[in-house]
């Protein structure tokens, strides 16, 4: 590495968000709750589309490095009450939007929905269907386990209308694997991807992770190369969040072998050059499509977008979130459910009328001016200033401290500014959360306790 290369390193180290809302998920408090969802939702145009996602809490086995609100359940009957829950909050979210909402946009997301019951997935799917109209373009999407999806499933997905999958790989280095805690053969990645296509289930997502322990950079990019050559859709290149005050089983992961900064940026180069080297195209901070995926076109078009499942096709104006930890993106503001399972269930419980939203975040014309920001950054590599703030009816000058922080970065190299717009180059785009934090209001210097590595 050059003296430069480490200049930035230590110039841009420390932690950030990754963005995938503004404001992020640090902002929530329990000063929102059911009154205020039911508020937003209740606002919601009938003419525009909404998206659904569904949250399922569980796993086979726990991954050391996951960061999601999971946990092993293994009876069958507990599953299914689960999927009753989904259920009920279904029906009391229709009863405040009203029936036959259109869906532009369905996931399905974990922990692994694959553990639940074929019979619980059919009826929450059949209850969507009857109580909204999911478009005909409509991406309906579910995370599969490799390692533990049952025989059957394949061609449930593609009869219940299922077409788009993600799987995690992350690194198919045995010693890698075993650092983690997650033990997945090429042979299982490769027949689960077999199987769902051979059902139907044609678009295929596959999740990569860098900066794990005892990985190197001659290591990720064999499982870069070996990956590519199942030709996914698109493949999703994450950094480890090491954030073991939130997520507890992380502290099992041997922190003595995790890559430092300058390792994590080298492995990160090096998936990324496979993966250009066999025709994916780059998408923001850390997607990868197919030339021929609708993700590719829509960063083509200008129309991508980054919500909390991060780079999506999807444009509603309205992601509705149900299940335990869900979290609902309205144009009010945002809104989360009860983390826990269990705490999911007491409050569906209490009362048959309200949702279990624990905590979020209301939103003011600042905060919608800076999320707009934000997601143009991170999706696009550049922003407009002066036609934002133009539209958000504010002064041209608005941003003008904002500018003026970039500077810096314009003088590394990392994003080139003309006027009131800006740009990320292609030396930038691994900063490309750097360029994005400059417009975040609430970022402190006590975030860093919040958030994982930058890079």
């Amino acid at each position: 590495m050059s003296a430069a290369d480490s200049t930035l390193l230590s110039r841009y180290g420390g932690n950030l968000p990754r963005y995938t809302s503004y404001p992020t998920a640090a902002q929530f408090s329990d000063a929102v709750g059911p009154a205020d969802s039911r508020q937003w939702l209740s606002a919601l145009p009938a003419s525009q589309p909404v998206s659904l996602y569904l949250h399922v809490p569980f796993c086979d086995t726990l991954c050391r490095f996951c960061g999601c609100n999971t946990a092993v359940l293994r009876n069958a009957d507990a599953r299914a009450a689960y999927g009753a829950l989904l259920l009920e909050e279904l029906r009391r979210i229709v009863a405040i939007i009203g029936p036959q909402r259109r869906i532009s946009h369905l996931q399905w997301g974990g922990g692994t929905p694959t553990t639940l019951p074929t019979g619980t997935m059919r009826r929450v799917m059949q209850a969507i269907r009857q109580n909204f109209i999911i478009l005909p373009d409509a991406e309906i999407s579910i995370e599969v386990d490799p390692r533990h999806l049952p025989a059957a499933y394949p061609a449930l997905l593609h009869e219940l209308g299922f077409n788009r999958a993600s799987m995690g790989v992350q690194d198919l280095d045995p010693d890698v694997q075993e650092a983690c805690g997650r033990i997945q053969s090429w042979e299982q990645t490769r027949d689960c991807l077999d199987a769902l296509r051979a059902a139907g289930v044609n678009a295929i997502n596959i999740d990569l992770i860098y900066g794990l322990p005892r990985q190197d950079t001659a290591g990720v990019a064999r499982t870069a190369r070996a990956v590519a050559s199942l030709r996914p859709d698109r493949l999703a290149v994450f950094g480890y969040a090491h954030v073991p005050w939130k997520q507890k089983r992380q502290a099992l992961i041997p922190t003595g072998q995790l890559p430092g900064p300058a390792d994590r940026v080298a492995q990160r180069a090096a998936i990324d050059g496979v993966l250009r080297a066999e025709d994916f195209l780059p998408v923001g901070l850390d997607h990868y499509a197919s030339p021929t995926d609708s993700m590719a076109r829509a960063m083509a078009t200008g129309t991508l977008h980054r919500n909390f499942q991060g780079y999506t096709v999807d444009a509603a104006a309205a992601l509705i979130g149900i299940g335990a930890s869900a979290i609902s993106a309205l144009p009010g503001g945002m809104t989360q459910n009860a983390v826990s399972s269990a705490a999911y269930a007491r409050l569906m419980a209490q009362n048959t009328d309200s949702l279990p939203v624990v905590r979020g975040v209301a939103l003011d014309a600042d905060d919608r001016l800076r999320a707009t920001i934000i997601e143009q950054v991170m999706c696009t590599l550049q922003a407009d200033l002066a036609e934002t703030t133009t539209r958000y009816g504010l002064p041209a000058d608005s941003l003008d401290p904002e500018l003026g922080r970039l500077g810096g970065m314009a003088r590394d190299g990392l994003v080139q500014v003309t006027g009131r717009q800006i740009r990320v180059t292609e030396k930038g785009r691994p900063f490309v959360r750097h360029v994005a934090s400059v417009f975040d209001r609430y970022l402190g210097a006590g975030s860093a306790t919040r958030h994982a590595s930058a890079l």
